[in-house]
């Protein structure tokens, strides 16, 4: 009603509206509720979370996120309020398959069965590789991830998909972080399944370990880092060449 009284008047409007005049004069004058007020603090903080995840954040990263500042507020809510203040998080691309199981290779038994976790760092590793794309062609990254910490221990960037890739992020790995027993867990790609990888396992003392054929549940840790990894960065950045994607945001 403030908004028209330019072109009518208050009293119209109220009429039309079914509202008393002095009701709306009480309520002009009442201010925002606490409520308001509430919703109005908790959107700078939404704000916040959502710029400070470069605009990737949806309303359950931000929940996680806003719970651990101690802010207790539910899910629906905290959507509600970015619905109102135009914000939104990435969805997710689908993978495109980088790793294919080769004839007569030989897979190693599932040492892990789904269980993600570890007693201590260098326990348990997963690997995997996914794909840049550049206006020169895909860039493929190799990486190997620490259950423990959730950290990448070793990683390789290449323009091939040969064995050389996924073995000098084993070779980056076993250099930074010198496991004495590991369990190192990826698909059956046939990078995995090589001659020549299994034949750098044995020499450093690394237990190789494989989910199924084609079960992307088998390798789920590495398969999120990845999915949050393309979602945030990948997808959201353009990359001219493949030298520009090594040394420009990776």
């Amino acid at each position: 009603m403030r908004a028209n009284q330019a072109h009518f008047s208050v009293s119209r409007m109220c009429e039309i509206l079914g509202v008393s005049r002095s009701g709306y004069y009480a309520w002009r004058e009442r201010g925002p509720s606490a409520r308001s007020q509430a919703d109005g603090e908790l959107t700078v903080r939404i704000r916040a979370s959502h710029q400070h995840s470069r605009g990737t954040y949806g309303a359950p990263r931000i929940h996680e996120d806003l719970k651990d500042e101690g802010v207790r507020i539910g899910r629906k809510r905290i959507a509600r309020l970015m619905r109102a203040a135009v914000l939104e998080g990435v969805s997710r691309r689908s993978r495109v398959r980088t790793t294919v199981r080769g004839d007569g290779s030989r897979p190693a038994p599932d040492l892990v069965q789904r269980r993600f976790s570890a007693t201590g760092p260098d326990r348990l590793w997963v690997a995997d590789i996914t794909y840049v794309p550049t206006g020169s062609g895909f860039l493929y990254l190799a990486v190997v991830l620490d259950v423990w910490s959730r950290r990448i221990v070793g990683w390789s960037m290449a323009t091939h998909l040969r064995v050389e890739l996924v073995l000098d992020a084993l070779n980056m790995a076993l250099d930074q972080r010198r496991p004495e027993e590991v369990i190192h867990h990826s698909d059956q790609g046939s990078q995995y399944t090589s001659l020549a990888f299994g034949r750098r396992c044995r020499e450093a003392g690394v237990c190789p370990s494989m989910g199924s054929a084609g079960d992307c549940y088998d390798n789920a840790m590495c398969e999120s880092f990845f999915a949050t990894l393309e979602c945030e960065l990948i997808d959201r950045s353009s990359f001219r060449t493949r030298a520009e994607a090594r040394m420009g945001g990776l």
